[in-house]
């Protein structure tokens, strides 16, 4: 087990070797310091292109978008998966209270401005992706040319969650053991084959390396007063002005975030000028999985037809 102490925390390194042989995924893992911890990502497509910060979310890592990726670097774009602190390569505060959700996001303001200096930017944000990705472009709208969200939102605690979403959050916290790959499975409409299973298990090779999936559903705000409620308020009033392009990708069988999506179409004002807004359509929570060759080509068509302003 590789540990490491800042100072601040106590962080776990997964080996190299649980990462050989990845199925369809042959992407060279960079590494930089980003917030104090080793913070991992993968590109495609030309080094010149414009950039799309491609998010994951709970439990899963970059390898999520291997589907996605090479539809956007045919199109000539730099796409950029990064695996969030806790997950994939990157390194993994070992408590449960050392994840936030403000860290989260200031982890991956970090690495998308202090390391990449990422501009000109399309973030795509799914799940956790997208509570993080969200408040990176509120928070910092000149960096961002335009928004895709996918089977997300941004929650502030005023509103009830789904049952399902609940549950979830119940076994999450409570399960002896947490199957990892059990968990991206129950998110897909497809049948995963063993080897994508255990590459969605890789990152987690015992139980002490699992904090960041225990610690993110209860990051979640679902109170009023959850420390991360204001900020994400915050969030929504700046994306309440927001006029750039802002697309809605949601499949039709998420029932945890399906709710969002009218929400986002009416507050936020520049989906009103990105539309028409695609359903992805067999797909479920990880539209990625099910669907990742045909929300790539909605993404570069998105871009395509929505350039920069200059």
């Amino acid at each position: 087990m590789a540990a490491w102490h800042d100072g601040r925390m106590r962080a776990l390194r997964t080996p190299e070797s649980r990462f050989a042989g990845l199925p369809d995924f042959p992407y060279e893992p960079r590494y930089a310091e980003a917030g104090g911890l080793r913070i991992a990502w993968v590109e495609d497509g030309p080094a010149a292109g414009e950039p799309v910060l491609l998010l994951h979310g709970e439990p899963s890592w970059s390898f999520l978008y291997r589907k996605v990726m090479p539809v956007l670097a045919a199109a000539g774009l730099r796409a950029i998966a990064p695996d969030l602190a806790g997950f994939g390569r990157s390194d993994k505060p070992a408590d449960i209270a050392d994840h936030s959700y403000a860290r989260h996001v200031e982890w991956m303001r970090a690495l998308a401005f202090d390391v990449l200096d990422l501009r000109g930017l399309t973030l795509v944000g799914q799940d956790w992706g997208g509570l993080i990705g969200l408040r990176l472009a509120a928070e910092h709208p000149d960096r961002f040319a335009r928004v895709v969200a996918a089977n997300t939102g941004l929650p502030t605690g005023d509103h009830p969650m789904p049952d399902v979403w609940l549950r979830f959050r119940e076994v999450v916290r409570t399960a002896p053991e947490l199957d990892i790959a059990r968990l991206v499975q129950s998110g897909c409409q497809t049948t995963l084959a063993a080897e994508v299973l255990a590459a969605y298990a890789a990152p987690f090779p015992d139980p002490a390396y699992l904090a960041g999936p225990r610690a993110m559903p209860g990051l979640v705000p679902t109170t009023p007063d959850d420390p991360a409620s204001a900020a994400n308020r915050a969030a929504w009033r700046q994306l309440a002005a927001w006029d750039k392009p802002f697309l809605l990708a949601f499949s039709d069988r998420d029932p945890i975030t399906g709710g969002m999506r009218p929400v986002f179409e009416q507050l936020v004002p520049g989906c009103a000028r990105s539309g028409p807004h695609p359903v992805i359509d067999g797909a479920g929570h990880f539209l990625q999985e099910d669907a990742g060759d045909r929300l790539g080509a909605v993404i570069a068509r998105f871009i395509r037809d929505h350039p920069a302003a200059r």
